[in-house]
């Protein structure tokens, strides 16, 4: 072997250690947790509770940053910019998979821009209504609606946003006539439906956000949209068993991080994670949010958005959501 040869070798395995020690030392500095909503989220729970424990298990800080706007593109573009190294995160909910189908153009390729890291948890969405309404029951509910044709209005956390889809989907199963009403989170449009202004009337959030808006008497809750109950809230009955047989959509949350972060620093955060999620103080924490903790290796979360945003075109479809 010409010496030439042997230095670029020597180079080129010097450079392969320098990587490995890299990663087996990761993180090195502050981790950031990107969040596309505002604070008091679920996706904003979930991102500052995994934070914590993780900034424990690291050893390094965990920062969490809101970037709201844009249902979660702005976060997810930034985080498509970053270093691919693990470094900056974020966490996602149903609409990273909702919204290559119903918007007309994204800064990012939803499938190509980002590695999975892990599942994290399914939350099921509450359907809440204004205290104003004066309805307990989801019957009561669609009656009144369907007194009050476009006179009534949902809220939800964003345009093409898990709980707008479900607002539509409940739309739809119900045959109802109502105006849709986006915010820039849940807790920006659970304020205005708490408000005496009466602007909103109902939405659908995450139970992790309205459960102790519902227990203080501020909300009424009026049923779960998955297909069955959360232990969370065993009294409140699903939308199936109210009067809409099948309807069943729940939200779920999901970690990422730039497209070609290195599969080693991939799986460490994984397995840390996962970690975090089973420790007993968390999985108390979580469920009292009405939250089930859930993960996955980063191959089996790519292989379930890819399938997740081929279903949301189909729902999105039929639900007539699209954006120009």
């Amino acid at each position: 072997m010409s010496n030439n040869n042997s230095l670029m070798l020597a180079a080129f395995l010097a450079l392969g250690v320098s990587s490995a020690h890299a990663q087996d030392h990761f993180p090195n500095k502050q981790v950031r947790i990107l969040v596309g909503f505002t604070p008091g989220s679920g996706t904003d729970f979930l991102a500052r509770t995994i934070g914590q424990k993780l900034s424990e298990t690291w050893g390094q800080p965990v920062v969490t940053e809101n970037r709201p706007g844009a249902s979660g593109s702005i976060a997810a573009e930034l985080v498509k910019r970053s270093p691919p190294d693990g470094h900056t995160l974020m966490v996602v909910s149903n609409g990273h998979a909702l919204n290559p189908a119903i918007l007309s153009s994204l800064p990012y390729d939803t499938a190509k821009d980002f590695s999975g890291i892990t599942y994290l948890g399914d939350v099921p969405n509450i359907l809440v209504a204004s205290n104003s309404l004066n309805v307990k029951t989801l019957k009561e509910l669609i009656v009144l609606i369907k007194s009050k044709p476009g006179l009534i209005n949902y809220a939800s956390s964003g345009v093409g946003t898990a709980t707008h889809l479900t607002g539509e989907m409940f739309k739809l199963a119900a045959g109802l006539d109502v105006v849709h009403v986006p915010f820039k989170g849940s807790p920006d449009a659970m304020g205005s439906a708490m408000g005496a202004d009466g602007n909103i009337h109902y939405a659908f959030n995450p139970i992790s956000t309205v459960i102790t808006i519902i227990q203080s008497g501020k909300l009424t809750g009026i049923a779960l949209s998955t297909k069955v109950r959360s232990p969370a809230m065993p009294n409140l009955p699903t939308m199936a068993e109210s009067g809409l047989p099948g309807f069943d959509f729940g939200g779920f949350y999901a970690l990422f991080a730039a497209a070609n972060t290195p599969k080693q620093i991939k799986d460490k955060i994984a397995k840390d994670v996962a970690q975090a999620l089973t420790a007993p103080d968390m999985v108390e924490k979580l469920a009292t949010q009405g939250a089930t903790p859930k993960t996955t290796t980063p191959e089996q979360l790519d292989a379930f958005t890819r399938e997740e945003m081929a279903r949301m075109v189909k729902i999105a479809k039929a639900a007539n959501i699209r954006i120009d």
